[in-house]
């Protein structure tokens, strides 16, 4: 199809590149997604994280615990253009405790950029997103970042990220030298170099160009550094093979780039070759059938939910991307999940915590919706057809504390915040029955410290938690009622409900998990509350 006879929508969805920046905690991610916007032209000054201290408050993590840690514990939204395409960047948490946060946010996106730093290489939880990614097939780009301090040799990062993430890789960029010694990059693609200017933090433009590595100009700007660079060049280009930009975005092939976010040094490298090679909005697969981001009806899914983003104003956001069509302001959409019709007068777009109100948005936005607690994590909009979105993950819970209010007085305000940050997916909430005692599943012991400070300084009620000695929670069904009533009935200790009203067995260990499914066969046990798309336990444990 010519430029000239493409329809408005399919130019919008084409010039759209939505992407999820990952990372091991205190690689760089954050710096990095500063560095983008200051590339953008949205931000004039980026924040700096100094000894897990946030010095400047960094646009992307807005929330207060998120300043004071020095870590990202919610994934922020932002959007900005540059060279004509629409860019909009999801920063995720690096902790391991909120990968949820991760795991959802990666359903969102339609390509990722993985920040690798390079004096540590590839971590744990480096390794455990990049499954996430390879299952999903997501094309990746690799930001090996911290080239100013004493790192890895190059090579064997390279080596690294090829055999722990099992993918192949081939640098764009390479580093010459680095720490007290690094003197810049040179882009291979291009044939410049970037020389290395400590301490600005500006967009840098200046570039020592060249047409190849005999230039004499080489020796001259880098003359303890050339000949090195001459044999490292030669031996890339000897092992590895050219980019192939359909590989990249097959998930199979990893572009490489060397820079220091915090000095603002390599980024630009990074971002004008993303917004050539990146994907524009993806198909995106339902419980019935395959939706394309070209077709005229409009569809989306939610796939994360944040109370409080302006305490305020008390409001609860529901972040959907579009699929589909044209998401139109105070148009109204169909619920599947609960079968009714929806509109929404006040969608915003985001720059970190800022946001304004938008009449239309495209296949690869992200759109925040103002809810009233109509819409849950997973939730498809539609304008009519049944279907629902597939591959929202749920998650097991690992740990377990009762919530005890040490302020009986706010006893409603404890209730209704926990509840709003249950549905949030920040952790999830059981009800035993005696008692009304209230139970808070998650998978990381941070995720109750954030809980507790979140709980008193946006909803004001004071509580302590006080651990369980449970390991499991297991969602129970059964095809006979009454063998579902006995169980619960005789088990009432080890009973709970979670949010949908939903009975779940709190195992205390493995064994009386065993235990339990071996003397039980009329009763099905769930990983996760996602009946339908989860593997029964017994398959697994017993």
């Amino acid at each position: 199809m010519s430029e000239s006879r493409k329809s408005p929508l399919h130019k919008e969805i084409h010039r759209r590149r939505t992407f999820g920046i990952i990372s091991h905690p205190d690689a760089g991610k954050t710096t990095l997604t500063e560095k983008l916007l200051l590339f953008g032209g949205s931000i004039r000054t980026a924040g700096a994280v100094k000894s897990n201290k946030v010095t400047k408050s960094v646009t992307s993590d807005f929330m207060d615990i998120e300043r004071q840690r020095g870590i990202s514990v919610a994934t922020s939204v932002m959007s900005f253009e540059y060279q004509g395409q629409l860019i909009n960047i999801l920063d995720t948490p690096g902790h391991k405790d909120f990968a949820e946060d991760t795991y959802r946010t990666l359903t969102a996106v339609d390509s990722v950029i993985l920040v690798i730093d390079s004096v540590k290489g590839v971590e744990e939880q480096t390794e455990r997103l990049m499954q996430v990614c390879r299952m999903r097939n997501i094309p990746v780009i690799i930001f090996v970042n911290k080239l100013d301090r004493e790192g890895r040799n190059p090579f064997e990062l390279m080596d690294e990220l090829e055999d722990k993430l099992a993918i192949g890789v081939r640098p764009l960029t390479w580093p010459i030298n680095m720490g007290q010694q690094f003197r810049g990059v040179y882009n291979l693609h291009e044939r410049n170099i970037y020389l290395f200017q400590p301490g600005k933090n500006v967009v840098e433009n200046d570039r020592l160009l060249i047409d190849d590595l005999d230039d004499p100009r080489l020796d001259k700007e880098l003359p303890s550094d050339a000949a090195q660079l001459r044999e490292d060049v030669a031996l890339i280009e000897g092992i590895y093979d050219k980019l192939n930009v359909d590989e990249y975005r097959a998930g199979n092939l990893a572009p490489v780039f060397f820079g220091s976010a915090l000095n603002n040094f390599g980024v630009r490298e990074l971002l004008e070759t993303f917004v050539t090679i990146a994907p524009p909005p993806a198909p995106r697969e339902t419980d019935s059938r395959s939706v394309e981001p070209h077709e005229d009806k409009f569809s989306g899914f939610v796939f994360k939910i944040h109370a409080n983003l302006d305490p305020r104003h008390r409001d609860r956001i529901a972040f959907l991307r579009v699929c589909s069509g044209m998401f139109q302001k105070d148009k109204f959409f169909r619920h599947v999940r609960n079968g009714k019709e929806i509109r929404f007068s006040r969608p915003y777009n985001f720059m970190a915590e800022s946001k304004r109100i938008v009449e239309y948005a495209f296949p690869g936005d992200v759109v925040g919706l103002f809810d009233k607690g109509d819409l849950k994590i997973g939730d498809t909009l539609t304008e009519g057809e049944e279907f629902m979105f597939q591959g929202i993950p749920s998650f097991a819970p690992e740990m377990f504390k009762e919530l005890v209010s040490t302020d009986p007085m706010k006893s409603k305000q404890l209730d209704k915040g926990i509840r709003q940050l249950a549905e949030e997916g920040l952790a999830q909430l059981f009800i035993q029955e005696q008692g009304r005692r209230k139970i808070i599943g998650t998978v990381g012991e941070l995720q109750f410290e954030v809980i507790q400070y979140r709980l008193t300084h946006e909803y004001h009620a004071l509580c302590r938690f006080q651990p369980l000695a449970y390991s499991k929670a297991c969602w129970i069904t059964s095809d006979d009622p009454q063998a579902i009533k006995a169980f619960t009935r005789y088990r009432d200790r080890q009973i709970a409900y979670d949010k949908d009203e939903n009975p779940v067995y709190l195992a205390e260990s493995k064994w009386m998990l065993q235990s339990m499914i071996k003397d039980n066969p009329e009763i099905q046990f769930h990983f996760t509350s996602a009946f339908k798309t989860e593997n029964r336990i017994g398959d697994s444990v017993a």
